[in-house]
């Protein structure tokens, strides 16, 4: 099996080349590319994400678009969907492997912060259950490249709440892996703001998703409730 690494971009100039150089260093040679999908950056995302070896394209802003761009330039057998600033484990390939050979076609990893304060050690312990709101695309995603066509990628209309939209949408079809290690996430969101503003924006946000809210609605309160 050959792996297509997926890498949304929006300004990320300060991150892309060490996750560039992580997936390089920890290729096991099943790595087929490295994909960046930028949307729209001024800080020279993308060229700092082409020298340091990746295919670049540019897309319009969003991630759900910016991820459907990267798997339809992607030419693996499994599509990994990361965010810039979170680092897997170095073992990612051998687990997606795994958890492939295990009968799991998509999947995704449980999470840690790169950060000493104890209150987010909370956020991570969750990361463990088997529940949606547990979920997100801090934890990186896996999946085949014939359960994404099936599931025809991620909805292009949505704004927000893109991963759990997959997410659920594949859980009535397909068998689901939390593999039981820990990406390395950014906890940048919380040091620029409290950890229970971010905490209620996230309950609100998905309180309204699973209520039926619309992505204008959605994306105008978490707005309104982060800045």
């Amino acid at each position: 099996m050959t792996i297509s690494i997926i890498i949304p971009t929006l300004n990320e100039a300060e991150n892309i080349q060490r996750l560039i150089e992580f997936f390089k260093k920890n290729d096991n040679g099943q790595l087929r590319e490295l994909i960046v999908t930028d949307g729209g950056s001024t800080d020279g995302t993308p060229q700092i994400a082409a020298a340091a070896g990746a295919k670049v394209f540019s897309c319009i802003k969003g991630r759900a678009c910016q991820m459907n761009k990267g798997a339809e330039n992607a030419k693996g057998d499994i599509l990994y969907f990361v965010h810039a600033d979170s680092i897997p484990p170095e073992s990612f390939m051998d687990d997606l492997n795994n958890a492939f050979t295990e009968g799991f076609p998509i999947g995704c990893f449980r999470f840690k912060f790169n950060s000493p304060k104890k209150i987010l050690k909370f956020n991570s312990f969750m990361t463990r259950f088997d529940k949606i709101f547990c979920r997100g695309g801090d934890q990186t995603l896996y999946v085949t490249r014939d359960v994404f066509d099936d599931l025809e990628g991620y909805r292009n209309d949505f704004q927000i709440m893109e991963e759990y939209d997959f997410i659920i949408r594949a859980r009535k079809k397909y068998p689901f892996k939390i593999i039981p290690k820990d990406v390395l996430v950014s906890a940048r969101k919380y040091d620029e703001r409290s950890w229970l503003r971010v905490m209620m924006s996230n309950s609100i946000v998905f309180t309204m998703f699973r209520n039926g809210a619309s992505q204008n609605a959605m994306v105008d309160m978490y707005k309104r409730l982060l800045g």
